[in-house]
């Protein structure tokens, strides 16, 4: 049975654990690096990046990701998950703060802005929907969320969205000069894939659409031909397997 690891330091993985619940995969709250050697997969929730950085600095994690990431094991960052994957962050408080890395993009760390301009938005998945099935359409949920400025060669886009005016109005200063040229963008994006990596600047695990975390749990190790595979998510199938409907914190319809 596929067991899927949650870094569990801070932010949305209790969401995230509740997400895996419905679709009937067992999910584990890491905290400790030994935790990782009994995971099949990874997600890195959203949540205050630096406060995690600290929490992973202090709890001597960061060795331990890094070498989960390189074993070619599914790893999914979302919101601040997704700047932790990032080979290069920009936009960062005064020091920075310590990366995974493994991810060949930049990232803006607060492009959205502050927390009270967050936003939803209805964002085109089209690759998502070929996968998965369903609509064309995602309801992205942004908080506090940053955005993918570039990308390296191998990186597959999933998924980007309009600049909101209040965005651009919002950005004064940005590493290396860049200022100008990321106010005139129209659009950034905001989901990618690259190998074992899959990385979301919006949060999945707060909506009833399980998408994304079945295309997560699909996606295949580079080292080997064994993917993860994905059960029922029927309501009545869920039953069945687990006896009852496992309770779930609220999210959005």
């Amino acid at each position: 049975m596929t067991t899927v690891g949650v870094l569990a330091l801070q932010g949305s993985f209790n969401e995230h654990m509740a997400a895996l619940r419905r679709i009937g995969v067992k999910g584990v709250e890491i905290r400790k690096a030994e935790q990782l050697q009994a995971v099949d997969a990874l997600i890195i929730p959203g949540g205050e990046s630096t406060t995690m950085a600290k929490l992973a600095h202090y709890h001597n994690l960061f060795p331990a990701l890094r070498e989960f990431v390189s074993t070619g094991k599914p790893v999914w960052g979302t919101c601040a998950g997704l700047i932790f994957l990032a080979n290069k962050a920009i936009g960062q408080k005064s020091g920075g703060q310590e990366l995974i890395g493994g991810l060949d993009c930049i990232v803006n760390r607060n492009f959205f802005g502050s927390q009270l301009q967050s936003f939803e938005t209805e964002l085109s998945v089209p690759k998502l929907a070929e996968e998965e099935g369903g609509p064309n359409g995602f309801r992205g949920v942004f908080i506090r969320a940053p955005a993918i400025l570039e990308v390296g060669p191998d990186v597959e886009i999933l998924a980007d969205c309009p600049v909101p005016l209040e965005t651009k109005k919002s950005i004064m200063s940005v590493d290396n000069g860049q200022e100008e040229e990321i106010v005139s963008r129209e659009r950034v994006i905001v989901a990618v894939r690259q190998g074992n990596l899959l990385g979301t600047a919006f949060h999945p695990e707060l909506t009833t659409d399980l998408r994304w975390h079945s295309l997560f749990l699909k996606m295949k190790k580079d080292s080997s031909d064994r993917c993860l595979q994905r059960v029922p998510t029927s309501g009545t199938d869920l039953e069945d397997s687990l006896g009852k409907t496992p309770f779930d914190l609220p999210i959005y319809e």
